[in-house]
């Protein structure tokens, strides 16, 4: 069965710091390129940051530029988004995608498969 697993998400306060993770189980990542995505309620799911399948080439969103990066293990088979200096507008779900398109682009359709999601909240 294939499947993307994310964990990592949480509670935090504003200018604290997450690592977000994302396995991959039943298949390997290392041909994919992965894509982070987050929905707030009542707001359409967004692009964060994507990265090639050889993890030469990444994209941010202006959003988050700057704050957070994404990397990828293919060893581990496991993609991360480091997220620091983290805004109470950045308390979404966030999701992790993997696509067979190589290069990296944050077009929801081209995706693939998908993760469940894990919830990421930033208050006081």
């Amino acid at each position: 069965q294939l499947q993307l697993v994310e964990s990592g998400g949480g509670l935090v306060q504003p200018g604290g710091s997450l690592r977000l993770a994302c396995a991959a189980s039943g298949f390997t990542l290392d041909s994919y390129s992965i894509g982070w995505f987050r929905q707030a309620p009542g707001k359409e799911r967004e692009g964060v940051s994507c990265i090639s399948s050889g993890g030469t080439r990444t994209y941010y969103a202006d959003s988050v530029k700057g704050r957070f990066t994404i990397s990828r293990d293919n060893a581990k088979n496991t993609v991360y988004l480091q997220m620091n200096s983290l805004k109470p507008e950045d308390t979404a779900v966030y999701y992790c995608a993997a696509s067979r398109f190589r290069l990296c682009m944050l077009s929801i359709g081209i995706y693939d498969y998908w993760g469940q999601g894990t919830q990421v909240t930033v208050s006081s």
